[in-house]
């Protein structure tokens, strides 16, 4: 199942991907079935999602093709990211593979619809792109064991891991300065359910800038795996329905080009991950 959430940033309600591809607004039955109106919280627990499951689109309002698509979760609390997971990255920016997961902080606040404007922060000199696979929790979870992890995940969407490099390398502490600055979050299109993934350690990825391919890369050169991730995390916060963790880059990203590379103003990054779909964003400056 494909869900997502569509319409004016703020206002946004949920959407079901029909079969032949058209969204069906779910803002109808939503609370009814889930006791929640958006794509979010409880009604991203397995029970409710499977309510979902059963409802015929056809039945369902279409949503005009020319909607705003939103980011495909409403709610989160906790946005994690994972540095170095991928150890051909890890290679072309000269670093050591990770002997444990490296975790970082993206603020809520920079999530931001899959087609929406990517906007450059006053001062940066060093905004790059990361393509990713990010996992949405369905259910609460603390102290997971591996083995049971995939059970706690609702689903899977694109995140466009923006990063601003200077600030987060150059400027001393933590990643989080150069991560979570304002529209730094895409996700999207879709939440796609666990059940359409055959293995989510084995999907392409790939993104470009400008048309030009700048990342190739699949889920199976992680370091750490989804299950690894969600049980790792879960020992050292509570993991909430909606909260998401976005699992690493492949390489090709603009610090390592030879000369680097990142980006500015009418730019035009395009992004997708295998079975889930494809996002597309123009860059800004900053207002």
């Amino acid at each position: 199942m494909k869900l997502c959430r569509h319409g004016p940033r703020g206002r946004e309600k949920p959407g079901l991907v029909a079969p032949d591809g058209t969204i069906r607004d779910l803002s109808g039955v939503m609370e009814e079935l889930t006791g929640v109106a958006d794509l979010a919280g409880a009604a991203l627990a397995p029970r409710n999602l499977a309510k979902l499951k059963k409802l015929k689109p056809e039945q369902l309002p279409k949503v005009s093709s020319r909607a705003r698509i939103g980011a495909c979760v409403g709610g989160t609390r906790n946005f994690i990211g994972v540095g170095l997971n991928y150890a051909d990255h890890a290679a072309e920016t000269h670093a050591e593979v990770p002997k444990e997961p490296i975790l970082f902080n993206k603020a809520p606040s920079c999530i931001n619809g899959p087609d929406d404007d990517v906007m450059i922060p006053k001062d940066s000199k060093k905004t790059d792109w990361e393509v990713e696979l990010a996992v949405v929790i369905g259910t609460r979870a603390r102290y997971v064991d591996e083995k049971d992890a995939l059970k706690f995940v609702a689903g899977f969407c694109i995140c466009n891991d923006v990063s601003e490099r200077s600030f987060q390398t150059e400027r001393s502490g933590q990643w989080m300065k150069g991560k979570g600055c304002e529209t730094f979050g895409p996700l999207g299109p879709w939440l796609v359910t666990p059940d359409e993934i055959k293995d989510v350690q084995n999907l392409d990825m790939w993104l470009d800038v400008n048309g030009e391919r700048m990342q190739t890369g699949s889920t199976r050169t992680m370091v750490f795996g989804v299950s690894t991730l969600v049980s790792y995390v879960s020992q050292f916060l509570v993991l909430e329905p909606g909260d998401v963790i976005t699992t690493g880059t492949p390489p090709g990203v603009g610090m390592a080009k030879k000369p680097p590379k990142y980006l500015r103003p009418g730019d035009v990054i395009t992004l997708g991950v295998q079975g889930l779909g494809m996002q597309c964003q123009k860059v800004v400056a900053c207002a």
